[in-house]
């Protein structure tokens, strides 16, 4: 079942990446793996959001469609991004995460979505 709550925390958490992220873009270390980032299953969300509190019908909800695909893609640029960052590549890391960068706009358009999911549950 859809959890308002779980939406809220998920903003809230995927917002906490950008700061995450930047640390990481400014020392080159960051203290979780790149592939464990680029795992959309292993955070809070996505332990949620691929587990069973979603029926058959809830699964097939443009909501909840749009919300995997924007969460994995968030996922496979924050893995990006710390990839980038540990290996040098402070730059693009950097471009990245600027305004019109790749990052920005997975987090801006996951964020928009969970935004309206939550709206649409009153």
């Amino acid at each position: 079942m859809v959890n308002v709550d779980m939406i809220q925390k998920a903003i809230a958490a995927h917002a906490s990446w950008k700061a995450r992220l930047r640390s990481a873009v400014d020392i080159g270390k960051f203290d979780v793996t790149t592939a464990t980032v680029k795992a959309d299953n292993q955070c809070e969300f996505g332990k949620w959001l691929y587990g069973p509190d979603f029926s058959a019908a809830e699964k097939q909800t443009e909501n909840y469609r749009a919300a995997v695909d924007l969460h994995a893609k968030f996922h496979r640029e924050a893995a990006q991004i710390v990839e980038w960052a540990t290996s040098g590549h402070k730059d693009e890391a950097a471009k990245a995460m600027g305004l019109e960068g790749s990052y920005t706009k997975a987090s801006s358009a996951l964020t928009k979505e969970l935004v309206e999911w939550r709206l649409t549950l009153g």
